[in-house]
């Protein structure tokens, strides 16, 4: 049972967030500011100026799957080169292509394997990893190893990769963020969200809140707010074992009679219904994510939210500036935190997270 008095108690609060989690999300300005740092020092700018043939994303279990989903949709259809996205290194890699990988596990052996046979073939190639076992001594003297500087638990290194791989793509000349405003915003987000602020001027808490008790359905307005829905879901799977549903709207559109019940659901025509009374319902909620913004984006949310008149619109661009890279890492953070009040409220947080 959800004891919601607990998120406005900042000592009970405090007393339930036993591993640090709370802190830990809030460090995600720090991971990207020292990651950036970090990839200066490394000679990241030099090393990834000239472009290369392709760009390779390779997403072992854990976050590298949504940063590169992320990834994929803040470069779009437009992008000058061609970007693959695999669990292993593919053979085909040589001396004209750029690997970017990710992982929390220093023993993942078919990452080190990815990481040499990049290396072997003369690819560019940068994995943040820890800088030990088999990942750090494969990319020992033949690829970039961008090491955590701010200590986290694990299932916090979302922010972090995504710093590293937006480094290398401006760096490539295929993206353009700043990667300094990234951190800034991330820390005003975290302040926003400091468990001192109680739930109704706290934007992760009100989240946590709205989807207690609900199916959440992530329903993204365009291919970065759905990318970033995926990272959203796995985090309220995660900490707060809520299973949720991620979709594009147009593709939401598709789910006949999940969306007639969500359309019930916001209007009001069922507030009084009993979620039993039709096999398979039961209560839903819809976020609807924006983060592009554009005639295009207008149109598919005005569409969406006629649709849908009592879905809540989690749209960070009205508040902040900076371009789709700084929205989607803050509305990442936001899940991140909105999942961890959701479970130390729940009672379901604890454990190793990965």
């Amino acid at each position: 049972m959800l004891d919601d008095t607990l998120l406005d108690d900042p000592s009970r609060l405090a007393d339930a967030d036993t591993g640090g989690w709370l802190r830990a999300a809030a460090r995600a300005g720090a991971q990207v500011r020292s990651t950036a740092e970090a990839a200066a020092e490394a000679g990241v700018e030099r090393i990834f100026s000239e472009r290369p043939r392709a760009v390779v994303l390779v997403t072992r279990p854990g976050h590298a799957v949504a940063v590169a989903n992320v990834v994929v949709a803040l470069l779009g259809s437009g992008c000058s080169v061609p970007v693959v996205v695999s669990d292993e290194v593919p053979p085909w890699v040589g001396a004209l292509d750029v690997v970017l990988a990710h992982t929390e596990d220093p023993g993942d052996r078919v990452l080190a394997e990815s990481i040499d046979r990049a290396s072997r073939r003369g690819a560019r190639t940068l994995v943040t990893a820890p800088d030990s076992g088999p990942v750090a001594a494969a990319a020992a003297g033949q690829a970039i190893l961008l090491s955590p500087r701010v200590e986290v638990p694990p299932g916090f290194s979302f922010h972090r990769a995504l710093a590293a791989w937006l480094v290398v793509l401006n760096s490539l000349g295929l993206l353009k963020v700043d990667v300094g405003l990234v951190a800034d915003e991330l820390d005003r987000e975290a302040e926003r969200d400091h468990p001192m602020h109680e739930s109704f001027v706290n934007p992760a808490k009100s989240l946590a809140l709205r989807v207690a008790d609900r199916t959440p359905l992530l329903w993204g307005l365009d291919e970065v707010a759905t990318s970033v829905g995926v990272h959203g879901a796995g985090v309220l799977a995660t900490f707060a074992g809520v299973a949720s549903d991620v979709a594009g709207y147009p593709q939401a559109l598709t789910r006949s009679v999940l969306h007639r019940r969500a359309v019930q659901g916001t209007s009001g025509a069922d507030l009084f219904a009993d979620p039993d009374d039709e096999p398979g319902s039961g209560l839903v909620r819809v976020l609807l994510l924006a983060v592009r913004q554009g005639p295009v984006a207008d149109a598919v949310r005005h569409a969406a939210e006629d649709a849908l008149p009592g879905a809540d619109v989690l749209e960070p661009a009205v508040e902040v500036a900076g371009g789709d890279a700084v929205s989607a890492a803050l509305l990442a953070l936001r899940f991140e935190l909105a999942a961890l009040y959701l479970g130390l409220a729940a009672g379901t947080l604890g454990g190793n997270p990965y």
